[in-house]
């Protein structure tokens, strides 16, 4: 379980492909506090820890994982947001994040905003997955407030220090991310359909 709040960003160091499975090494700030078997939520993305090695570790996801994310378009260099699993007793400050990720969407325009910026992003509707006003989404593993919520699209304000401490700042036109809905609304848009 993790909260959507990041806390810091990694570079990736080296892929490598093993059957349908791949095989990431990423260099943190926070290797050294890691353990073997420990979950890390990277850019949304709930992956184990299989090895460390200074102040590199590597995880590992499966062929489910890669067609569900953006992780099988990551490259040796890209920036990372990392959170570790919360700890029962913590403050919540961000929302309830399980670390699955629901599907991916497409940055669709970036506006300035006199300090801060505007994001929006659309996903496939297909999928039944819903944003409401205000209501909570994790892109990248960032826990956001929806804004301008629409049927396949919704936009989201980002502050200077979420752009400066998240990769935020390397979307363009065109970015594919990770979307994880709000949990509770995943159960009010399952509720809806049996009936």
């Amino acid at each position: 379980m993790f909260t959507g709040i990041i806390e810091t960003l990694g570079t990736i160091q080296e892929i490598q492909k093993e059957k349908d499975n791949l095989h990431l090494t990423i260099a943190s700030s926070i290797t050294e506090e890691l353990k073997i078997d420990q979950s890390v939520a990277h850019n949304g993305v709930c992956l184990t820890v299989v090895a460390i090695h200074k102040n590199n570790y590597t995880v590992t996801a499966i062929r489910e994982t890669i067609e569900k994310t953006n992780l099988g378009d990551w490259k040796v260099g890209d920036l990372v947001n990392l959170e570790r699993a919360m700890k029962l007793g913590d403050r919540l400050d961000g929302h309830i994040v399980q670390g699955h990720v629901d599907q991916t969407g497409v940055c669709k325009s970036i506006k300035e905003a006199n300090g801060s910026w505007y994001y929006t992003f659309e996903y496939d509707e297909k999928q039944n997955n819903l944003t409401i006003e205000k209501g909570s989404i994790t892109i990248n593993g960032v826990s956001l407030t929806v804004v301008n919520s629409l049927k396949n699209e919704f936009s989201v304000a980002i502050i200077p220090y979420t752009y400066e401490n998240t990769n935020f700042k390397e979307f363009r036109i065109g970015s594919k991310i990770n979307l994880e809905f709000d949990v509770i609304g995943k159960y009010v848009s399952k509720l809806n359909l049996y009936r």
